[in-house]
């Protein structure tokens, strides 16, 4: 080795294999050992396409193929959904025309898609609105301060409240709770209840939607005696389950033309049971579904899930399960973050709670819901102008976009 190879060995090394890639086209290093941060091979000029292969001891670096940052240009097509049930179309309250003194009527159900499944055809996910009501307790009870500020003395009164629920803020529709008929709160007789459904009836001409205290015994009293007394509106009954003397509280619901809700809380098999036995006595049209609903952080999830699941399941062909469904938001206020005085982090109560429920609503309404109890006379325009934004197709600035970017502090 000469004088200047041992003062560079690394050209001397560079030279060789230059010398016999010329040569030879192909090198091939056996038994060799690297110790090198970086090798780095520039051959130009050769006339010839050189290889080098090296075997080396230890682990070997493969190089990684350099790419541009972005994502993959991949094409969409809208799947084809192959639906073959349809939801039975309930209709809620009687004009005059139809035997009634209500100044309207509503239908509900009708869907032949999923909710919202707009690429096809909108009228088959809705070919009609959902139907917004407000609660209205035949009693005074104790409520959230942001209900209480928004009703004020009428709170006391039931037939002014309905009377402010529509006229003010504007209720499709009235939901009467009979509070006061429980046996463990008033035990009010089935004759007073009646007397409140007619006082309403008078305030209000909207449909209305009467609820019981959850009792079954006295619920069936109760409903036998309420759809005597409005005969002819076609009222909305809240509600039948299991527990009741069906034949003896369905037979006066048929007989003076009313519509029920069946009432299964998150089972479809006990929905899809408790519709068998009212099919002996109401056809499909006079019933509406209630899987149940929780508010945020009380079950939400699990509501939604059988709210879709039933709607989905009657989309397929199941004809047990093609009914409306019944969504209660104002379920939502028992969870105590939709009231309580809480840390500032949570903002004001007077709104988190309308939100607790405009949100829970909103998430049923995707589910596929038909009819809403709220109480929150804010609730009803939300949802009303949400399903009017999406049915229209545009977006309505300063609504969805800025509150997921917003900052909470």
């Amino acid at each position: 080795m000469s004088e200047e190879e041992r003062k560079d060995p690394n050209k001397a090394l560079a030279d060789a294999l230059l010398k016999a890639l010329r040569r030879y086209g192909e090198v091939e290093l056996q038994d060799i050992t690297l110790e090198i941060e970086k090798l780095e091979m520039l051959f130009s000029g050769m006339g010839v396409q050189p290889r080098v292969i090296a075997a080396q001891q230890g682990p070997a670096t493969i190089p990684v193929a350099k790419t541009k940052p972005g994502l993959a240009k991949i094409g969409f097509v809208q799947p084809k959904m192959n639906w073959t049930g349809q939801i039975a179309e309930v209709k809620l309250g009687a004009t005059k025309g139809e035997g009634g003194t209500r100044d309207r009527s509503y239908i509900i159900g009708g869907e032949t898609a999923p909710a919202f499944y707009l690429s096809e055809s909108p009228e088959k996910a809705m070919p009609h609105p959902p139907v917004f009501a407000l609660d209205v307790f035949d009693m005074r009870i104790s409520l959230p301060r942001a209900i209480r500020n928004a009703y004020g003395d009428v709170l006391n009164d039931p037939a002014e409240w309905a009377r402010m629920a529509v006229e003010k803020f504007g209720a499709d529709m009235i939901t009467l709770h009979m509070i006061s008929t429980d046996p463990s709160v008033a035990d009010a007789p089935a004759s007073d209840a009646a007397k409140k459904v007619e006082d309403i009836l008078q305030a209000v001409k909207v449909p209305i939607c009467v609820g019981g205290s959850g009792n079954p015994e006295k619920d069936v009293e109760v409903f036998s005696k309420v759809a005597e007394v409005a005969a002819g509106e076609r009222i909305l009954v809240n509600s039948i389950n299991i527990d009741m003397d069906l034949p003896k509280v369905l037979e006066p619901i048929k007989k003076y033309g009313h519509v029920v809700i069946d009432f299964s809380p998150m089972d479809l098999d006990k929905a899809r049971q408790i519709n068998r036995k009212v099919y002996d006595y109401l056809s499909k049209d006079m019933i509406v579904l209630d899987m149940n609903c929780a508010g945020i952080g009380y079950g939400l999830d699990y509501g939604y899930t059988a709210n879709e699941r039933a709607r989905l399941a009657a989309l397929r062909g199941d004809e047990e399960l093609q009914h409306p469904l019944n969504a209660g938001v104002s379920n939502s206020w028992a969870a105590r973050e939709a009231w309580m005085k809480m840390d500032p982090f949570w903002g004001a109560r007077e709104a988190r709670g309308p939100v607790w429920e405009a949100l829970t609503g909103l998430a049923i309404l995707l589910a596929g819901a038909d009819y809403f109890m709220t109480i929150s006379p804010t609730t009803p325009a939300i949802l009303r102008q949400y399903v009017n934004n999406i049915l229209s197709g545009k977006r309505k600035e300063g609504a969805v976009a800025d509150w997921v970017s917003a900052k909470l502090r």
